[in-house]
């Protein structure tokens, strides 16, 4: 079957790629402006960084903050959501009994920051359990709520989860959390691209997330939002010449000033954000996200099928609403070896695909983007139902 989008990415034409989730894959014309982006630099980089940079960034963080249904000065451009985790962790003001609270559906990285600020400051990290299958969204809000205690500094939760590639309710998390004077981080590491956002609405204090994955955008792009209430509070992990800006290269708050000045640096990934913005809207990417949509919820079935395995998700895909748009997981039997079966199906099938062990089972985690067929899905299932009779345990 042919696909029209699959000629705008630089993937190996010889792989089946259904992970987009762990890195991404830009566009042809998306990473050709981020190379423009970089020619310009190279040719007069004082020009550029010196006296430019500011009205380019400025100008990219208004055309990613109209996709995010924010203000620009609520935006600062950071390499990845992992690094706008650590600014914030960095900045509260954490003492010993103070108490962290988040899912035990966290991405591991992050799941390290916390330990480590948890160490420095003698604050205390709870990992609060969402069983799978996953219950319903309004007993997901429950379960994390039964955790709340007048120690809780911070609920840090992923919109959607990387291990288990569940959405979870962090609107309804977030409302909860305002009212009790608890702060909120929401990890949007999958979710920009992928899910509709209104930073404005959503309630987070703090909301970080990658324009690499599901917005298509060159590796180094992502962003940190600040609500104005609590930009007072964030510190830079780089103290550089933004720390005492001029009335001259002042960005226009200190929140932006410190996380904008950090020591010279290649802005070009950033820039390209604004170009793959215009790729998705020339493209028609809400409809491509919900054509994904339609062969993801097939493919679990039938991997589901296949396998025996129940659903992670609490009711039929169609309806759940923790399931995300372009990204799920389906359980295995139990394996010998995740490992093994993962290379086996890149090494034998040219199919990459996470296999992931989480809770003592074993997932299989699909990503859908723009560029895969239903081929792509009949591959898979005629590779696991050769390998998985060989792999189980």
């Amino acid at each position: 079957m042919n696909n029209p989008l699959k000629k705008y990415f630089l993937l190996d034409p010889e792989i089946i790629f259904l992970n987009h989730g762990s890195f991404g894959a830009c566009p042809r014309p998306v990473f050709r402006a981020y190379q423009n982006w970089q020619r310009i630099l190279e040719r007069e980089p004082v020009q550029f960084l010196g006296r430019d940079f500011p009205a380019h960034d400025r100008q990219a963080r208004q055309t990613l903050a109209a996709y995010l249904h924010t203000a620009a000065n609520n935006l600062v451009f950071v390499p990845n959501a992992t690094h706008g985790v650590n600014i914030v962790a960095r900045s509260l003001p954490l003492a010993p009994g103070d108490e962290i609270l988040t899912s035990d559906h966290e991405y591991g990285a992050c799941d390290y920051t916390w330990e480590f600020i948890c160490q420095k400051t003698g604050t205390r990290y709870l990992r609060q359990p969402i069983p799978l299958p996953a219950p319903p969204a309004e007993e997901i809000v429950e379960r994390i709520w039964q955790a709340v205690n007048p120690r809780t500094r911070l609920i840090y939760l992923s919109q959607v989860t990387s291990p288990t590639a569940l959405r979870l309710p962090v609107e309804a998390i977030c409302a909860r959390a305002r009212q009790a004077g608890i702060l909120a981080l929401v990890d949007g590491a999958h979710a920009p691209g992928q899910i509709p956002l209104y930073l404005d609405t959503l309630g987070a204090d703090f909301y970080t997330g990658n324009c690499h994955k599901w917005m298509l955008s060159p590796k180094g792009a992502g962003f940190l939002y600040t609500h104005p209430r609590v930009q007072g509070l964030v510190e830079p992990l780089i103290v550089s010449w933004g720390y005492h800006a001029s009335p001259e290269t002042t960005a226009g708050s200190q929140f932006l000033d410190y996380l904008i000045w950090n020591g010279t640096k290649d802005p070009a990934a950033a820039l390209a954000v604004s170009d793959a913005i215009d790729f998705m809207h020339a493209h028609g990417w809400e409809q491509v996200s919900q054509n994904c949509h339609a062969l993801l919820i097939k493919a679990l079935q039938r991997i589901d099928e296949l396998t025996g395995q129940p659903s992670i998700y609490p009711h039929p895909a169609q309806g759940s609403d923790l399931l995300p748009t372009q990204i799920g997981a389906a359980q295995l039997p139990r394996l010998r070896d995740p490992a093994r079966l993962k290379a086996r199906l890149f090494t034998e099938d040219q199919i990459e695909i996470p296999i992931i062990e989480w809770g003592g089972r074993h997932l299989i985690r699909l990503s859908i983007q723009g560029y895969n067929t239903p081929q792509d899905i009949d591959a898979l299932l005629r590779a696991l139902a050769r390998l998985l009779p060989e792999e189980t345990a």
